[in-house]
């Protein structure tokens, strides 16, 4: 049994952390941080949580008791927080961007922020590094959008079978935060498809990063905006450097993701969906289709508030304390 504590609950990412470790048989929470909310319950704020006897608590980050702290703090924020953790012998998972980059000069470039704090960290890619997850004191959590794309694209890379990628994702509205904004304002938002950032996305450097460990490659990424609540749908597309068929390439992920139990590789004929991997910890990557110029097509479905963030964040957890990977995370998607 461990204690653990989040510093910045009152967010989605925060309930969705709530709501996946409420069941989790070695965790107790010791501490739900929220300045605005000090003292009000969590179900006032997240109300499917009815139930849960938890407040949220002003308390200082030298006061917090645990053996793990998740940080759902914002990009800048993180890094105020992180180190004074760190020193007291807490280990630490990082929702924010403030410790993905290996790069600080590539960080403060994309977020322009300077970083006043940097850290040793591991990238929290549990199909990539479960390694170095075991052995970690502070765990980058993967941005949503790059969860999505690496899963798809580093099979295909790592058999050096493109040396460009496309990637186009289309996004939920709760990607953008619990603060109401004019672009995710209903009217704005609905009957509507809203590309942003559309060659200078945050996420692009990310994804190129990781993606790059596995062979020499660019990433072009450009992001949408969609009318749906949860959900990344993810589409890649390269042109094959040899002739291969879509029965090979399908081989080449079997492989690759045999052993992990949050990666589905679909059939030939399967298309993944949203609704597949809604309100799970999954990532569905299907598709694998060839057209007649080359051009290969890869589609992979996550939830963005979980494996894109809370759900991926406790599959760190259970890796770094050496628990059953998927506990409190067997959860079958909502579809429809």
């Amino acid at each position: 049994m461990i204690d653990a504590g989040i510093i910045g609950g009152s967010g989605y990412t925060g309930g969705e952390l709530l709501r996946l470790l409420k069941n989790h048989e070695k965790v107790n929470i010791t501490a739900v941080t929220s300045r605005q909310y000090a003292g009000v319950s969590v179900s006032r704020v997240h109300p499917h949580l009815r139930g849960m006897e938890i407040k949220f608590d002003d308390i200082s980050i030298e006061n917090i008791d645990a053996d793990l702290v998740f940080t759902a703090t914002p990009h800048g924020a993180s890094m105020n927080i992180v180190p004074k953790l760190i020193e007291r012998g807490i280990k630490v998972i990082d929702l924010s961007g403030d410790y993905r980059f290996d790069d600080i000069n590539e960080y403060e470039k994309w977020y322009n922020l300077k970083h006043t704090a940097p850290l040793e960290s591991v990238y929290g890619l549990p199909e990539v590094y479960k390694e170095e997850i075991k052995k970690a004191n502070l765990v980058a959590n993967p941005g949503c959008f790059p969860t999505g794309s690496i899963l798809a694209s580093i099979p295909l890379v790592k058999e050096n079978l493109a040396d460009t990628l496309i990637v186009d994702s289309k996004t939920g509205v709760s990607g953008a935060g619990i603060k109401p904004t004019e672009a995710t304002h209903y009217p704005n938002l609905g009957d509507n498809v809203v590309p942003y950032a559309v060659t200078s996305h945050r996420h692009m450097p990310e994804i190129q990063q990781e993606v790059q460990k596995f062979g020499d490659v660019k990433v072009s990424f450009t992001p949408h905006l969609v009318p749906v609540i949860r959900g990344i749908l993810t589409t890649v597309h390269t042109f094959v450097k040899e002739d291969v068929s879509s029965d090979y390439i399908k081989e080449i992920y079997d492989v690759f993701y045999e052993k992990e139990p949050f990666v589905r590789v679909l059939d030939l004929d399967e298309i993944p969906r949203l609704s597949a991997v809604r309100g799970s910890n999954y990532c569905d990557i299907g598709c694998f289709q060839i057209d007649r110029n080359g051009r290969l097509v890869i589609i992979s479905a996550i939830d963005n508030l979980v494996k894109g963030a809370s759900g991926q964040a406790i599959q760190n957890m259970n890796i770094m304390f050496g628990f059953d990977e998927k506990e409190s995370l067997d959860i079958i998607g909502l579809h429809p």
